[in-house]
């Protein structure tokens, strides 16, 4: 059930919003062995939030450059972009495109198309705003989390080896969180 098809966000101005990629990070956590994680990074390209008067009618596009993952093991890393998994010499980017944003039992939610490996698929980013102010030099900025859970093998990601103990080396669920700053333009 949706709470609100309009929201009040004290600070919010309209007008387009540039990710601040000096900010701004996208991470991703995995089961390895199926007893640990492993965590990594990837580059935000750009991202452009179309902030209208009413914030749920908010647009975000979004591009993460998939080479420049990163999990402090670069062979794990070269692996990580060859075929088995991103292929980045065919797909070197990620990309995200906002459909709509909604308030359901207090959270606020953005549902997109997120396309990993030329193969979109529809989710939802649990969104926190961490506020907004202004930096030494006279910018406005805003801050946010977000947060979804995809299954990797639904974007064609499905390398995985048996372990000799039962189960797999690579766990199917990936979480992807987004820790972005963006500076407002002025019209």
């Amino acid at each position: 059930m949706t709470d609100a098809t309009t929201i009040d966000i004290p600070g919010y101005r309209t007008g387009t919003w540039v990710l601040d990629p000096a900010h701004s990070e996208v991470t991703f956590s995995v089961r390895h062995m199926m007893i640990s994680k492993v965590r990594g990074t990837f580059g935000v390209k750009s991202a452009t939030l179309t902030a209208p008067e009413n914030p749920l009618d908010a647009k975000v596009e979004a591009s993460v450059d998939v080479t420049s993952v990163d999990t402090k093991d670069e062979a794990r890393d070269n692996h990580l972009r060859s075929a088995d998994f991103f292929d980045v010499e065919n797909h070197p980017t990620m990309e995200f495109r906002s459909t709509g944003a909604r308030v359901e039992d207090g959270d606020f939610l953005v549902d997109g198309d997120l396309t990993i490996r030329g193969i979109t698929k529809p989710v939802t980013f649990e969104l926190e705003f961490g506020g907004f102010g202004v930096d030494p030099w006279g910018n406005y900025k805003a801050g946010a989390t977000a947060k979804t859970v995809v299954n990797r093998e639904d974007f064609g990601l499905t390398w995985n080896a048996a372990l000799e103990t039962g189960g797999v080396l690579v766990g199917k669920d990936i979480t992807i969180t987004l820790d972005l700053q963006g500076a407002h333009q002025p019209a």
